[in-house]
């Protein structure tokens, strides 16, 4: 079995499951969301003019070439939707993740996980500081918010707490120092695992490196007699 998450694209768009593929919890606030006619199209317009005007928004869980889970995540400015909590804002410095699924057949397996540390990685690729999350305490079958127990355990703290949606922190800045980290311990095996450079020789056998041959008297001095 292979697993891999990729990008969120206009072309693996539609392989979301529903309900999630037309739901605009988060893209609309709610009088535009009740005005929609085709919630379809609406959710791909959002998607690709995240796109176009941040960048990279989402990544998709793949297990066997099939889609079983995936997260989005933007800037405030792109999820109206988040407006109605009772922590919100969100930090002026931070990402909003918004949504993270995984097919009930994948979950416990890890595919969560995997999911939040890719979009961790993008984020630390572009320089951003930290994402944040509304997190549901309620254990709701079907929420358009994570569950607070899943992002606790997968790196976010409480940034502001609440007895049913608080909103929680990752700080990305500890996940720079810590690629940092990795990088420069890679370098030290790299170098310990390099075979030395052997000397080279000048054509009569001896080093080149200069200083005394084999026999302990330097070259540019005669032996004694």
């Amino acid at each position: 079995m292979t697993r891999t998450a990729v990008r969120l694209t206009l072309d693996n768009l539609d392989a979301i499951p529903a309900p999630c593929r037309s739901c605009l919890f988060w893209e609309c606030d709610p009088v535009r969301r009740s005005r929609v006619e085709d919630p379809c199209t609406e959710k791909e317009a959002w998607v690709s003019e995240v796109l176009r005007e941040w960048g990279s928004c989402g990544r998709v869980a793949v297990v066997d070439d099939r889609l079983v889970g995936y997260v989005l995540y933007a800037p405030a400015g792109f999820v109206p939707g988040a407006a109605g909590f009772a922590t919100a804002p969100v930090s002026p410095d931070a990402v909003l993740m918004t949504t993270a699924y995984v097919e009930p057949a994948e979950r416990g397996g890890g595919v969560g996980r995997m999911l939040v540390r890719a979009m961790a990685r993008d984020l630390v690729e572009r320089d951003l500081r930290a994402v944040e999350a509304f997190g549901d305490r309620r254990r709701r079958p079907a929420s358009c918010s994570v569950p607070a127990d899943f992002l606790s355990r997968v790196g976010f703290r409480t940034q502001r707490d609440h007895r049913t949606t608080p909103r929680m922190r990752m700080d990305l800045r500890a996940a720079v120092s810590w690629k940092t980290e990795v990088e420069a311990a890679l370098e030290r095996l790299v170098g310990v695992v390099r075979p030395p450079a052997k000397p080279r020789r000048a054509p009569g056998g001896v080093p080149r490196s200069g200083g005394m041959p084999r026999g302990g008297v330097p070259r540019d001095r005669p032996q004694a007699r």
